[in-house]
């Protein structure tokens, strides 16, 4: 897929409180509204998860591009949708790639060891 990305993404807190932020994600500059379930949480976007070993695929984590737009093509669906996005296949592939370097999980910042 060429191009250039249309979408930003970044979480909010850095270090040892992930647990405290939440996205922030933009579409050609224009701020989107994720649905209120999903503003403060991990994404499940597939990743290594542990500060310990960044290398070993036993703390892979979530769902892989493919597999985490048939799950989540319903919300991302209206998202889209209301934000003008247009709902384009490359569109769904964007926002994960966008997302997905910046996703965590509970236990990847070791702030509550």
């Amino acid at each position: 897929m060429a191009g250039t990305n249309p979408f930003t993404a970044a979480w909010s807190r850095g270090g040892n409180l992930l647990c405290h932020g939440h996205w922030i994600i933009s579409w050609q500059d224009k701020a989107l509204t994720l649905p209120e379930s999903r503003q403060d949480k991990d994404m499940g976007t597939w990743a290594i998860y542990s500060i310990i070993d960044p290398e070993d695929d036993t703390f892979a984590q979530g769902l892989t591009e493919d597999d985490w737009i048939i799950e989540n093509v319903e919300w991302l669906t209206d998202l889209f949708f209301d934000a003008g996005v247009p709902l384009e296949t490359a569109n769904y592939r964007y926002f994960y790639q966008a997302v997905n370097p910046h996703d965590w999980r509970c236990t990847s910042c070791a702030g509550c060891m």
